[in-house]
């Protein structure tokens, strides 16, 4: 790797991409490093950039297949693969003229120290911008993902497969929740409209907007006086399926970034909202979120690092949202690094945390009490499985079934799956104490 340690400064764009996409696949988070790269990029170009690094994670294992056929042997080398799925990406995903991707993708190959083999890059790039459409159909027909994860979807939606690998590779929406404290949602659609602002209202969500352009969300009107938070519209679901909240002690057990505890707040004023997470980097985010939104002052809040798997309350509480960590397949348009950096070995690990963290939450619930349990995951194992598992393990617990037009109705709770257009794969079930 010390070829690549070439001062960053010097290096081009795609080279910049290249350091980028070869810290993701050395188990960074895109988030993690996303920063300090964009740092180094300048101004005029921080979009191009931002989009080539997450476009290429979006379509990696499809740009990996059709790149196979076109090598004699396997190149083994991370870097100039980054450099190849870069340039493959240009020529078939963006209008960038193909003369400018093949050329800034073979000096980013010699820039990152790889000359003897830009020859080779350059021939293969060549050879895709000649027979672009036949690359873009197999591009299209790859279904994009590793594959112990193709085999996991495979048995757990077989008939909505080819439409979910579809979907995992789209751009997600940009969704706004609207802060109903202060705005209502057509008040704000109008607001938009009067800034020539495309957005339209959501379908499922009676507070939520997609935006139809892109654009810098702190500078839309009214995000300093919290009219409004960015969530996705499966998302939003969450406070439609809690009961009447007011006068009750809530918590929202694993809160940070804190969305679902804000809308809690926007739509009800129970008496105390706990904030639970064990990252207090994270938690800063919650209180930060309330702040800017005024929610303070309708519920005593209490925001706590606490883990929880051992976490207590100091009495029986009335509802427990409990939004687990998860695989978060569901949210991977959003995060598509999460192809990369998710391996199957994760998966069991996960799902034991979450019986843990579900076994422990329980005994903090009151009788009678509501505990809603959610995931931006599309996995069963995590989903439905949990569920069969945990309402065979306690008896005092009873599923209260989400009457709902949205989603697919499984053993317990309720599945959406990511829509191109609308919202990310979200799990729902609500569980009542009855003893």
């Amino acid at each position: 790797m010390s070829q690549i340690q070439s001062s960053a400064k010097n290096l081009n764009l795609r080279a910049q991409v290249v350091k980028t996409l070869l810290a993701v696949q050395n188990g960074q988070s895109l988030t993690s490093v996303l920063n300090q790269h964009l740092n180094i990029v300048s101004e005029r170009d921080r979009g191009l950039y931002h989009e080539l690094s997450l476009g290429c994670l979006r379509q990696w294992y499809g740009l990996k297949a059709i790149t196979l056929p076109l090598l004699t042997k396997p190149l083994d080398n991370e870097a100039l693969e980054s450099c190849l799925y870069l340039g493959l990406y240009q020529l078939l995903c963006t209008r960038i003229p193909a003369h400018a991707a093949i050329s800034e993708t073979v000096n980013a190959v010699k820039q990152l120290g790889f000359e003897p083999m830009s020859g080779l890059v350059n021939a293969v790039l060549r050879r895709v911008s000649r027979e672009t459409e036949e690359f873009q159909t197999a591009l299209d027909e790859a279904h994009g993902l590793p594959s112990w994860l193709f085999k996991r979807l495979k048995k757990d939606w077989p008939e909505q497969l080819p439409e979910l690998c579809h979907n995992l590779k789209q751009v997600a929406p940009l969704t706004l929740r609207v802060n109903e404290r202060q705005i209502s949602r057509d008040e704000y659609l109008e607001i938009l409209e009067e800034e020539n602002i495309e957005a339209h209202a959501c379908e499922l969500s009676d507070v939520g907007i997609v935006l139809d352009q892109t654009g810098n969300i702190t500078s839309l009107p009214g995000f300093e006086e919290g009219g409004f938070s960015v969530q996705d519209e499966h998302a939003q679901l969450c406070a439609t399926l809690l009961p009447d909240l007011d006068g009750k002690v809530v918590v929202d057990a694993c809160a940070a970034p804190g969305g679902k505890a804000a809308h809690i707040l926007e739509r009800f004023n129970p008496k105390k909202l706990i904030a639970l997470d064990h990252d207090a980097k994270r938690l800063v985010r919650v209180s930060e979120n309330l702040e800017r939104l005024e929610l303070n002052a309708h519920a005593d809040v209490e925001i706590i690092t606490a883990d929880a798997t051992t976490w207590t309350a100091e009495q029986a509480v009335d509802c427990i949202v409990l939004d687990a960590p998860c695989s978060a397949i569901g949210v991977m348009r959003r995060h598509p690094d999460i192809r990369l950096l998710r391996q199957s070995t994760d998966i069991q690990k996960t799902v034991d945390l979450q019986k843990q963290i579900l076994n422990h939450m329980w005994q903090q619930l009151k009788v009678g009490g509501t505990m809603l349990y959610i995931t931006c995951s599309i996995l069963k194992v995590e989903n439905e499985q949990q569920m069969v598992n945990f309402f065979a393990e306690h008896a005092d617990a009873q599923e209260v079934k989400i009457e709902a037009k949205w989603g697919l109705t499984q053993i317990h709770g309720r599945q959406l799956l990511p829509e191109t257009g609308f919202g990310d794969g979200f799990y729902y079930c609500k569980i009542q104490k009855t003893a």
